[in-house]
């Protein structure tokens, strides 16, 4: 079987007296032929927004706790429910009306709801499977059953992306168990469409990097000679075997990884940020730290020209201690968020930047513990603001309880295709090509939502 060349190759060759800019003189023919599969594509239509940041509560967020509020629940609280083993139990919080909109949001988010004349709050939600790895890999992927690629890689692949120093799908402190890289890989899409994931969960971003893109051996024109001959190598071998997504992510992995080595580190140094703006985000200020350097970093990355970029929180899954975690995880992320939705305000970017918010699935308005909710798929909550969104509204409901979706139901392939219209794209002309079948994110499902585009 034929594999791409590797500096093993490289080594022997130059080991028999060719130089690198001499041997790559040798296999150019091929490369006059290489498209860039990154280089920006157009849209089917018009789009409104030019690149997602995917804000991800991993755990399944209490919906009926922060943005679904339910007056029944609070007049049954302590009642027994319909399924006869589990009792109410309201929210701890107060949902005062907020904005012009008057839309209710939880006491949980005092600074979040200082914008919620832009937040379209997605109420009618539900999912199919209410296990965790199930459904937090169909919010990723589409498919629970199935190995398929990621939303981020598909709108890799439908757009491609603007800057070509920096990867176009980068996710930040990603969810390892829970899926794992299959949440952002690519699978039957070309290799080069998969996330580059920065930072683990649980840990801090202060001193991230991002390992082996640094070369400390060879001089950046040596590493250029070197690169050229492996990759007039490869494009040789990929021209002679015509189809090998592989190795077309080998190729542009090596030209991506030459590209990032000055640009990804200066991109990622938050110290060139302000005072002023650190603080903004909650950076330094305790617990908001960490989601606050999520949030600036997905800001830079934005505002640079990454098409798609995925930001992680966990944990939401509060079968007991609710009070206390759920006040503790709100608090992580209610400054950052807020302080990314002003400063893109501020940059003139949320118009064409769409913001979506939300969790695998919500959480029980009943429960068998006084203080603990568990899972439910059947209705919940989830965010959108920005990028072609109409804000200051609800959409969907859930019942007068909080426990299914009674109106205008939504499904993670109504999501899915609605981001996709959002960001120019028809989900249904979305396809590739796979093992004799088109195959799309939506699969055979999904409609836009147009009541939330504005």
């Amino acid at each position: 079987m034929l594999t791409p060349y590797s500096r093993r190759d490289l080594l022997k060759l130059t080991s028999c007296g060719f130089g690198y800019a001499a041997l790559a003189g040798m296999c150019t023919e091929a490369s006059a032929d290489y498209a860039n599969p990154l280089s920006p594509k157009a849209p089917h239509f018009t789009p409104k927004a030019k690149r997602v940041i995917f804000l991800c509560m991993r755990g399944g967020p209490s919906h009926v706790d922060t943005f679904d509020y339910k007056p029944q629940l609070a007049k049954d609280d302590g009642k027994k429910s319909n399924s006869g083993s589990r009792t109410y139990l309201k929210s701890p919080w107060k949902f005062p009306k907020r904005g012009e909109s008057g839309l209710p949001i939880s006491d949980l988010f005092p600074n979040l709801s200082k914008h919620a004349d832009d937040l379209c709050l997605l109420n009618g939600m539900y999912a199919d499977i209410p296990n965790h790895p199930q459904s937090y890999i169909q919010m990723h992927t589409g498919d629970f059953r199935f190995v398929r690629p990621s939303v981020g890689a598909w709108t890799l692949y439908g757009l491609g992306t603007e800057n070509q120093d920096l990867p176009g799908f980068v996710t930040i402190t990603p969810e390892p168990r829970v899926g794992g890289a299959q949440n952002y890989g690519s699978a039957f899409l070309p290799a080069v469409y998969q996330g580059t994931r920065i930072g683990q969960l649980g840990r801090s971003l202060s001193n991230v990097e991002v390992k082996d893109i640094v070369n400390n051996r060879f001089s950046s024109d040596i590493q250029r000679d070197q690169v050229d001959l492996i990759q007039a190598m490869n494009r040789d071998l990929l021209k002679e075997q015509q189809v090998n997504t592989e190795l077309e992510g080998v190729i542009e992995s090596y030209e991506l990884a030459f590209r990032m080595q000055s640009a990804l580190p200066q991109l990622m140094d938050l110290s060139t940020e302000t005072e002023a703006t650190q603080k903004q985000y909650g950076i330094g200020q305790g617990n908001t730290d960490n989601f606050g350097r999520q949030c600036l970093l997905a800001r830079k990355f934005a505002e640079a020209g990454v098409r798609y970029i995925e930001l992680c929180h966990a944990n939401w899954d509060q079968h007991g201690g609710l009070k206390a975690r759920l006040t503790a995880n709100c608090t992580a992320i209610d400054k950052p968020i807020a302080g990314l939705l002003a400063d893109l305000k501020a940059r003139d970017m949320l118009d064409d930047t769409l913001i979506v918010w939300g969790g695998e699935f919500g959480r029980t308005p009943h429960a068998k513990r006084a203080d603990g909710r568990d899972h439910n798929a059947t209705g919940f909550s989830m965010g959108m603001a920005g990028g072609g969104v109409k804000g200051g509204q609800r959409y969907g409901a859930t019942d007068p309880h909080g426990v299914a979706a009674v109106e205008n139901k939504t499904h993670f392939h109504d999501l899915h295709a609605t981001m996709l219209y959002l960001l120019g794209l028809d989900h249904k002309k979305l396809t590739y090509r796979y093992a004799g079948r088109d195959f799309r994110l939506t699969d055979v499902y999904g409609r836009v939502l147009d009541d939330v585009i504005a």
